[in-house]
């Protein structure tokens, strides 16, 4: 089954150039309402014996707004849509017509598009995950969260930040599966249509509901 993921919601954080990436984490999430930019995913699988690790790249759209609501929509290889309301979280599989969906305020400590969307201060954040900053790399500036429920898919998660922007979403998850997340083009706005977060299910498509 393809992964939950997601990310959500990243924005500029104007003078915030010199923080390191916990306070760029924390602005971030006490100061962006909405927004949506294009981004660009890779996904290596664990090398087995013998062989190296598969790499899968896909692209799409996604925006946010705050409080928990977000969208991805994957364009390339595949088209799957990821949609938070709210209240209910949902990914369609459009190759497989099928919707699995599942209560949202079961997710925080499982979805990194969660984790950044649905927590209104970095003291919130600290309920579900364990954050730190992290040392410079690459020319960002990155802050770590390590769900503090171990039975969950995310082991950690990573945000980088280049100078006042996020740039950067890094996923572990406990079978060693690597997601990167590169997001290019973002928009800050002050809010979405109420529709962009509404999900009708398909015809004939099958439903099934965690």
């Amino acid at each position: 089954m393809k992964q939950w993921i997601a990310a959500a919601a990243l924005v500029s954080l104007a003078g915030w150039a010199q923080a390191d990436g916990l306070q760029s984490l924390e602005k971030f999430m006490t100061s962006s309402q909405a927004g949506e930019a294009q981004f660009t995913q890779t996904v290596t699988s664990p090398a087995k014996q013998g062989q190296a690790g598969r790499v899968k790249t896909s692209s799409g759209s996604f925006a946010f707004q705050r409080p928990g609501k977000f969208k991805f929509i994957y364009q390339k290889p595949f088209d799957q849509t990821i949609v938070a309301d709210g209240s209910v979280l949902t990914v369609y599989d459009a190759d497989l017509n099928q919707v699995t969906q599942r209560q949202q305020s079961k997710a925080l400590g499982q979805t990194p598009a969660a984790l950044l969307a649905s927590a209104s201060s970095l003291q919130a954040l600290k309920a579900e995950f364990d954050v730190s900053s992290l040392p410079e790399a690459d020319g960002q500036q990155w802050a770590q969260a390590i769900p503090k429920n171990k039975d969950g898919q995310i082991k950690q998660v990573k945000v980088g930040f280049k100078g006042d922007e996020l740039q950067t979403l890094e996923i572990e998850d406990g079978f060693g599966q690597r997601s990167v997340l590169r997001f290019v083009g973002f928009k800050a706005l002050p809010s979405l249509p109420g529709a962009t977060f509404e999900f009708a299910i398909p015809s004939g498509a099958e439903v099934i509901r965690q």
